[in-house]
């Protein structure tokens, strides 16, 4: 998805819709244990149907409760034994903005950021990704320390709402 809405026929066939398709499916595989999984193919499908920003993040993180529901239903009708999920996933997406950094990009500032970056984690503070780019201006090794600190800690929060969606069945220390 995009500011101006895009038709998901033509959208799913352009260059930017795959290189997202595999960001998402590199995301959500590393918290699966796909021996656990057994030969299976799982997917996720994700529209973002009001978009201002942060449209890849937030199909992880969305994609990572679907995932979730979905490993549930295996495991409660029989269809697997083992629970394939180790841990959770969720990302997020932050930037610097005049020598500030900002989380959680909207469309307009990410237009005109100096730095984009996506940041996707798990429960143990461990990055599955990070995707960044200097667009106008490059940025510092503190600039990127900042734009960490703020991923950690509002992909915490994220994971935080995932498990409430979630439950009692997937309830990991976050």
């Amino acid at each position: 998805s995009t500011h101006t809405r895009i038709r998901r026929d033509r959208a799913t066939n352009s260059g930017r819709s795959q290189e997202i398709s595999r960001l998402i499916g590199r995301s959500l595989r590393a918290a699966v244990d796909l021996k656990a999984l057994g030969e299976r193919q799982v997917y996720v499908d994700c529209d973002v149907l009001q978009a201002d920003g942060g449209t890849r993040t937030a199909a992880i993180t969305g994609g990572f409760v679907a995932l979730a529901l979905a490993m549930k239903y295996l495991k409660d009708q029989n269809i697997i034994k083992e629970w394939p999920l180790s841990h959770y996933v969720a990302a997020i997406s932050a930037g610097i903005k005049e020598g500030e950094a900002i989380l959680d990009l909207n469309y307009d500032e990410d237009s005109s950021i100096h730095t984009d970056m996506n940041f996707v984690m798990n429960n143990r503070k461990e990055f599955i990704e990070i995707q960044g780019t200097a667009e106008k201006t490059s940025f510092s090794r503190e600039e990127l320390g900042q734009m960490l600190d703020l991923a950690e800690k509002a992909c915490k929060e994220l994971m935080k709402e995932q498990q409430k969606v979630l439950g009692d069945f997937f309830n990991l220390e976050i």
